[in-house]
């Protein structure tokens, strides 16, 4: 460890590939996605050329993803399906509609991530012992974010969901942990950021003053396997469960 911390007292996880993991072929849940949003727009009456359409919210999508890896601000699926849907004639679309074909959409993807093994246990185990949990998650849709949360029975155990949808901001940005640690009233040294990701949860956290602990189970990913040499998590551990003992020790030892 590096820095001066204090004890541990406030634990924040990443949701993908941390508490949850995907389960599904993405090559083919990808495509559905799309599909049942197309159906969903349709029925509520929207006139549409369905391979211009499919075409431009693939192009538009990717750009986006893009961008906000560039500047940390989140702008949601749903302002980029408004904007689209300008610009192909309808101006107007109730924020009703959209949503609802956005949940159609993602409710494709959402029957494919499933809860890790040791999720539960160690949100239980971490709540007995008297840690305030929390989630930073960056997404682009809140509403995805809290139906993945109530499906994997997480919300119980968390007593702070910021989401990048939510509050404009992404990780790795230092303003998102803050608005993080003022949830739960913590200061940076109290607290841990748990998560999969280098850049977003290692580097993010530690920008912001924050412990972190990288969980390598499910890190094989182009962006990690390039900053595996240049940036040091506090700790590195295979699974969930081996986060309670860990605390444990960085609490007795003096900081």
């Amino acid at each position: 460890m590096t820095g001066v911390f204090g004890p541990i007292r406030a634990v924040f996880f990443d949701l993908g590939n941390t508490l949850i993991h995907f389960t599904g072929p993405w090559a083919e849940v990808q495509p559905a996605s799309n599909r049942a949003l197309v159906a969903a727009l349709l029925e509520s009456g929207l006139r549409l050329d369905l391979p211009v359409f499919q075409a431009e919210f693939s192009r538009r999508m990717e750009a986006y993803f893009a961008r906000r890896e560039d500047d940390c601000l989140e702008y949601t699926t749903e302002s980029v399906l408004r904007r689209l849907l300008a610009d192909l004639g309808h101006p107007v679309v109730p924020a009703a509609v959209l949503q609802a074909a956005l949940a159609r959409m993602y409710a494709i993807s959402q029957a494919h991530w499933q809860p890790e093994q040791d999720a539960l246990p160690t949100l239980r185990k971490l709540a007995g012992a008297g840690y305030r949990i929390g989630l930073i998650s960056n997404a682009s849709d809140a509403a995805d974010v809290h139906a993945l949360i109530d499906k994997a029975q997480l919300r119980p155990w968390l007593e702070a969901i910021v989401i990048s949808a939510e509050v404009g901001l992404r990780k790795p940005s230092p303003r998102i942990y803050k608005i993080a640690l003022n949830a739960l009233n913590m200061l940076p040294a109290q607290t841990v950021m748990v998560g999969d990701t280098l850049s977003a949860d290692v580097a993010g956290a530690r920008a912001a003053g924050l412990r972190a602990v990288w969980i390598a189970r499910r890190v094989g990913t182009p962006e990690n396997r390039a900053l595996a040499d240049q940036l040091q998590p506090d700790a590195i551990l295979e699974r969930l469960d081996e986060l309670p003992p860990l605390l444990e020790r960085w609490n007795a030892t003096p900081a």
